[in-house]
């Protein structure tokens, strides 16, 4: 029977080809299925599912002034405190960007992402036209205290930290000066404090870097909408796009790039997301903010400075969306238990992706051991208090 034995280069070979041979039939039934936009969004989701048995992974509504407004809930231990990200825009959600940034944030704290009215999934599922008239600072700076009132109870949390980015810092400021009692501290990525100033300081900017390039359509666009800001009217919304272009274009938003292309597409695979999230139905895209540019414009938050909650200013150094300088100068006139400014040497406006480590970094370091030295950690977890 030797001789009906095979060789062993045979074996090899036979074994080389088995595979091969199994994969022919179905590869010459089916061609490969293309992969699509909801594979990427799967992989994404897998990728960073949260599987240890005391972690928290959460999507869901939560009511707020009578509108039903989405949150993503995710921290890799419950114990530990929770940190409530508002966003910016307004209507510029971070809950589809979160996934390029936050992994790192949820051994550390529970991170919540909320989509404010007129907003990403909240905009999806409600009736938008019905909603704008209520787009007003008051009214999200109060859906704000409620959802920070439900985070509270729902998971047993005396306090909370409240980090507030861009038009998010508007009502994060408002919470630290209305309800310090609520909050571990205030975290402020991109402060907005005074919309006029602000506006003018970008617009500088924007025309500054526009004649040292001798950008003839740039300087043409700009000079069309000065004096800017407007003294004695609100902006409309065309003038607010005109200058934030340029902004955008010589880097005020992103150091080092000239669009905002990356953010828009890593919300294309959003996990949490479906297409029908990314264009609500009846969503006008800038809607929001021309129902708060009245508001806006009467608005000067450098009245407050007296806060009794400590407070934190992350700071770009080439932030001229909501440029950086004013929040600094704000700062030093506030008097608070504790404060810092911490300043991004390579970022503009967008420094939780443009310096993720370093955000991290101060995070870790400077904010949570506030909720360290009052018990609001991991018992086992306790690293930073003094």
């Amino acid at each position: 029977m030797s001789e009906c034995r095979p060789s062993r280069r045979g074996l090899a070979a036979l074994l080389a080809a088995a595979p091969a041979a199994a994969a022919a039939p179905a590869a010459a039934q089916t061609a490969p299925k293309p992969f699509s936009r909801d594979d990427a969004r799967a992989v994404v989701r897998d990728a960073r599912k949260i599987v240890r048995p005391d972690g928290i992974e959460e999507l869901r509504q939560v009511e707020l002034g009578g509108v039903p407004q989405w949150i993503s809930v995710r921290g890799r231990d419950r114990r530990n405190p929770i940190l409530l990200f508002v966003h910016g825009g307004p209507a510029s959600t971070e809950m589809p960007t979160s996934w390029l940034y936050q992994g790192a944030w949820e051994d550390f704290f529970t991170v919540v992402q909320w989509d404010q009215r007129g907003a990403g999934k909240t905009a999806a599922t409600t009736d938008n036209p019905a909603i704008m008239p209520t787009v007003t600072i008051e009214r999200m700076v109060q859906d704000g205290e409620e959802l920070v009132a439900h985070l509270r109870e729902r998971y047993g949390k005396r306090k909370i930290f409240v980090l507030g980015h861009s038009w998010g810092t508007v009502i994060g400021l408002n919470l630290a000066h209305r309800r310090p009692d609520w909050l571990h501290a205030y975290v402020g990525m991109g402060q907005l404090l005074c919309w006029q100033e602000n506006e003018r300081v970008s617009y500088a900017f924007a025309l500054r870097e526009a004649k040292a390039d001798n950008n003839a359509e740039a300087l043409k666009d700009l000079q069309a909408i000065a004096p800017y800001p407007p003294p004695d009217r609100p902006a409309t919304l065309d003038e607010v796009i005109k200058e934030r272009i340029w902004v955008i274009h010589y880097g005020g938003l992103t150091m080092g790039r000239s669009d905002f292309d990356y953010d828009l597409n890593a919300r294309k695979i959003a996990p949490e997301y479906a297409d029908r999230d990314l264009s609500p139905p009846g969503f006008k895209d800038g809607e929001a903010l021309v129902r708060l540019l009245p508001d806006l414009t009467a608005m000067d938050l450098r009245k407050i400075t007296t806060l009794k909650t400590p407070v934190f200013v992350f700071a770009g150094r080439r932030d001229y969306q909501t440029p950086s300088q004013i929040a600094a100068a704000w700062l030093e006139t506030v008097k608070a238990p504790k404060k810092g400014l911490f300043w991004f040497e390579h970022s503009a406006h967008m420094m939780h992706i443009e310096q993720p480590g370093k955000v991290l970094l101060h995070l870790v370091q400077d904010v949570r051991p506030i909720a360290a030295k009052a018990g609001d950690v991991a018992p086992e977890d306790r690293a930073g208090v003094d």
